[in-house]
């Protein structure tokens, strides 16, 4: 008796590429949803428009006077994925070591793909000092982060912005002038802000987020603050308050509020600053009782997630680790199993020796990259509809294409400077931070 062995169909790679999904969405083939069908079109139909543009912060107000983007020549706008895959590729070779792309891990599929480098802000930013004779850094990501690696690169180095319109709706949410007001208000209640007690704090130090303007950076360089990131704000805020009796922290308030609380500062100890109010709303005595005053910001991705999310995870699957980012509310980080950056997510996932299921509470491109990465773990994200950062997915491959093509001609578009007296302060505040080393621990939690 002869036997026929029926070879078993190979298992088809996830598909990372969040594109791909709303386009099955929009034409019916998926069942999934997503929270608007605008995604389906290019970024270059609202780059004329003020707006962040079509996902998760379409319905933030952007401020007067947001940089846009001019209009994308036609020969990037028709040209289909795969063509556009070719002219980065034929683009990238012919630039060799003259440029760098860096690639943000909330970027599309199809612009990660042709990053040299791919991280979180400050690892992008940090990434592009490994290439110091690179003339141009080509950063796909948002506007804040473009500042930043043109603070950390050589005077020689142009850093270019794929589309001028992928601003941050977070960062926009602290401006210099409302930032500045703020100080002048806590000086009337807190007195001379340079005054040092007997123990040699003054009143309050400034903290930002990496998420925030080369403005709001310098802003914090002359009034002797530091830059934090979503991996270290635990360690910045230990030196914050070895140097001041309270911090305010901005532009986003999850993340102070999240570290600061795990730190176990009182919640009644952190009131909230809203520019719109006198006093930020607070009173003047809530602001002396303070330890922390957050900023009222927020990251609109991050504000998606909920706790009944994490109950619906739980209920389908039992034994799945719930991971969030810090900059989610209290309760839904409080709901879950960790909180953590974007590279701590990642490196979790990445060091899970056994099949695992995880529920992940950060934007769905990271999402979906990790779930093509890791087949052998089964990873979700929290929020079911599909839905990502409006102004990361401004940088689509037509403008990376067209970035590099104009490189290859000799001409830089859309480059990113930040002047000499905000830069200077700007880069005080970054080495600070750079010289506040975390705790070296043996594992990841």
């Amino acid at each position: 008796m002869s036997i026929t062995f029926v070879p078993t169909p190979a298992v088809q790679p996830l598909d990372a590429s969040v594109d791909h999904a709303i386009q099955s969405i929009v034409s019916g083939v998926s069942t999934d949803e997503t929270c608007t069908t605008d995604l389906a079109v290019g970024p270059w139909d609202f780059d004329t428009r003020p707006g962040y543009g079509p996902g998760s912060s379409m319905g933030d107000v952007i401020p007067t006077g947001a940089p846009r983007q001019g209009e994308l020549p036609a020969a990037y706008r028709e040209a289909s994925e795969d063509e556009l895959d070719q002219r980065i590729r034929a683009a990238k070779a012919t630039l060799g070591d003259r440029a760098v792309v860096l690639g943000h891990f909330y970027q599309r599929e199809e612009v990660v793909r042709h990053a040299d480098y791919v991280g979180d802000s400050f690892q992008l930013a940090t990434a592009a000092k490994e290439r110091p004779d690179a003339e141009a850094i080509v950063f796909c990501g948002v506007h804040f982060m473009a500042e930043t690696a043109d603070l950390l690169s050589g005077p020689d180095q142009a850093v270019i912005l794929p589309n001028l319109a992928a601003g941050c709706s977070m960062a926009d949410m602290a401006d210099i002038d409302q930032v500045e007001d703020c100080w002048e208000q806590l000086a009337d209640v807190l007195g001379d802000l340079d005054a040092q007690d007997e123990h040699g704090r003054v009143p309050v130090i400034p903290v930002t987020y990496m998420n925030s303007s080369a403005a709001i950076k310098g802003f914090v360089g002359r009034h002797g603050g530091i830059v934090c990131t979503s991996s270290n704000a635990q360690t910045v805020l230990e030196w914050a308050f070895e140097r001041g009796r309270r911090v305010l922290f901005f532009p986003d308030q999850h993340l102070g509020r999240n570290t600061a609380k795990a730190m176990g500062v009182p919640l009644e100890q952190m009131p909230m600053w809203n520019p719109r109010k006198a006093l930020g709303g607070s009173t003047a005595s809530d602001l002396l009782e303070s330890r922390v005053i957050l900023w009222h910001g927020f990251c609109s991705v991050h504000r998606r997630f909920t706790v009944a999310q994490i109950d619906q995870a739980r209920a389908e699957h039992p034994e799945v680790r719930v991971i969030v980012h810090p900059e989610c509310p209290m309760d839904v980080v409080d709901a879950a199993d960790e909180a953590g950056s974007t590279d701590y997510i990642r490196r979790a996932i990445a060091a899970a020796t056994e099949p695992t299921t995880f529920a992940i509470g950060t934007e769905i491109n990271l999402v979906r990259r990790l779930a093509a990465q890791f087949p052998q773990h089964e990873i979700f994200c929290l929020d079911p509809v599909v839905c990502p950062c409006s102004t990361m997915y401004r940088i689509h491959p037509g403008y990376l294409a067209w970035v590099l093509e104009e490189l290859v001609a000799g001409r830089t578009p859309n480059r990113i400077t930040v002047t000499a007296d905000v830069a200077d302060p700007a880069r005080v505040a970054l080495e600070r931070m750079l010289a506040a080393k975390p705790p070296v621990v043996a594992s990841a939690r």
